[in-house]
């Protein structure tokens, strides 16, 4: 079962959820079709079972790491490790919180998540809007910047700077008073770090968590 999760996260990793067919599969391991069946009923329960062996992965890095005595910044290293996770696999973004009706990984994340946040003084209704404030951020980003960058890109014609300053040079180009906004942050936009960008709405997130519990 081991090696065919394996070659079903490969294929998943190569090119996204379409490429994953129990044809592909078979072929990655060299067999027939039919000896996938052995192992699982059809591609909604591979693909459950891929997700949830990737993110077996991730459980062991969460409870591997040592508390600090703060829960919420035990909540920050647990968010920054799941999005590692996530982000390079936008295949698995899309699919984290459909996998919380089954006694999986994905809902022992969940509650590990949660668990950090019984040690605030919150009622359980702010602990379910926080824990879904973070997944939410963590998970949004994650599959926002997991997504097929443009094809020119991709092939290397244009580099990702040039792209968005493509992008920044529109705006600078806005009237300043329709669009005061867009004028004001169009430095930080043009050639910003996506990982600086999650790590910063992540903080927000967690200030008005801290500010809500008092601690």
């Amino acid at each position: 079962m081991e090696a065919v999760l394996t070659a079903a996260v490969d294929l998943l990793d190569e090119a996204g959820e379409p490429a994953l067919t129990l044809r592909a599969l078979a072929a990655r391991l060299g067999t027939g079709v039919g000896s996938i069946y052995w192992y699982v009923s059809g591609k909604d329960e591979l693909l459950d079972r891929a997700i949830d062996h990737v993110l077996g992965g991730v459980l062991t890095a969460v409870e591997g790491q040592a508390s600090s005595g703060d829960p919420i910044d035990d909540l920050r290293v647990m968010a920054v490790t799941l999005f590692d996770a996530i982000v390079d696999r936008p295949w698995l973004g899309g699919h984290f919180m459909q996998n919380l009706s089954s006694r999986g990984n994905s809902l022992r994340l969940y509650e590990e998540l949660g668990q950090r946040t019984l040690r605030l003084d919150l009622t359980p209704k702010q602990r379910f809007h926080a824990v879904s404030a973070v997944v939410g951020v963590v998970v949004g980003n994650a599959a926002d910047m997991g997504q097929e960058p443009p094809r020119e890109v991709v092939d290397g014609s244009v580099g990702r700077d040039e792209f968005l300053g493509r992008y920044a040079s529109m705006w600078r180009g806005l009237d300043p008073e329709e669009y005061p906004f867009v004028h004001d942050i169009v430095d930080e936009f043009d050639g910003h770090d996506d990982k600086e960008q999650f790590l910063a709405g992540l903080e927000l997130t967690l200030a008005g968590l801290r500010l809500q519990a008092g601690a």
